[in-house]
């Protein structure tokens, strides 16, 4: 699970942007319509907060669904820590355009710095050890793959992104094979050669889990003792992953257990957008 900062696919950048200014805009931006048709404006968006910024490339398919003589020029680049008042970029074109562009381009750029700022938090905590920290699937609607990125723009891993790329057997899907042993002997046989993830309540399914050759081993609020006692048993036979719970000031903890990973939902779900603002100067 490396941390890359390689973009999603663009046809996922252009259909997010694509439905954002469509929910927007509607039937046509009613106010900009007051602005003279050949006006042109600058404008900058400066940070307010200290933050790692995050979604350039979807701040940029706005204006360039919108108009594309409008530019954009960066002063920052996504992953980079930003300051209060440092100017991020400058924009220049349209003022129509730009004004109709401007809450939907912040929007993308504020949640995904949101998000990069609370992954780099995590990041940071786990610093030294051998843990990794994982977002999962708790993002939001028709931002997945946008949010994924922002998590690895932040110095976190990503989990798998969605239910057709990865397996992971938990607790219904146990009862309704009957067992680990049937669950994981199923997806052996129909899983494509993916990797096998267990979720397990207890040392007592960890152990059944291991006995029958599960890739990685999803340990579910185990409490430190107990991730201790499982990391010692395990013995590296699976890779061993903490979920339930985490908060940031337990995690430093948690990675020191001897964990492989820990998976946290707060890295996608409870975001805080960064405070940026955009400034215009009519031409």
């Amino acid at each position: 699970m490396p941390t890359t900062l390689k973009l999603p696919n663009a046809d996922d950048i252009r259909s997010a942007v694509a439905t954002a200014l469509s929910e927007d805009i509607g039937s046509g931006d009613i106010t900009a319509n007051l602005i003279p048709a050949e006006a042109g404006a600058e404008a900058t968006v400066i940070s307010r907060q200290q933050a790692v910024l995050c979604g350039s490339a979807w701040f940029n398919q706005v204006f360039a669904q919108l108009d594309p003589g409008i530019h954009v020029h960066w002063h920052s680049t996504d992953g980079e820590r930003i300051a209060p008042e440092q100017l991020l970029c400058r924009l220049q074109g349209s003022a129509r355009a730009l004004l109709t562009g401007e809450r939907t381009a912040l929007n993308f750029l504020q949640t995904l710095s949101g998000t990069a700022t609370r992954a780099r938090r995590y990041a940071d905590a786990v610093a030294g050890t051998n843990a990794r920290v994982l977002d999962t699937r708790k993002t939001l609607p028709g931002l997945r793959t946008a949010q994924k990125y922002a998590v690895r723009c932040g110095g976190c891993h990503n989990h798998r992104s969605g239910l057709y790329d990865g397996i992971l057997i938990k607790e219904n899907h146990i009862m309704a094979a009957g067992s680990i042993a049937a669950a994981v002997d199923a997806a052996r046989r129909f899983g494509k050669g993916l990797a096998v993830e267990v979720e397990v309540e207890n040392l007592m399914q960890m152990r059944e889990a291991l006995r029958v050759g599960a890739d990685i081993l999803l340990l579910d609020n185990f409490d430190l003792a107990t991730l201790r006692a499982a990391a010692h048993e395990c013995g590296g036979r699976a890779k061993l992953e903490a979920s339930g719970g985490v908060t940031l000031d337990k995690l430093r903890a948690v990675a020191e257990t001897g964990v492989d990973y820990v998976s946290i939902g707060a890295l996608t779900k409870d975001i805080e957008a960064v405070d940026l603002s955009m400034r215009f100067r009519t031409n």
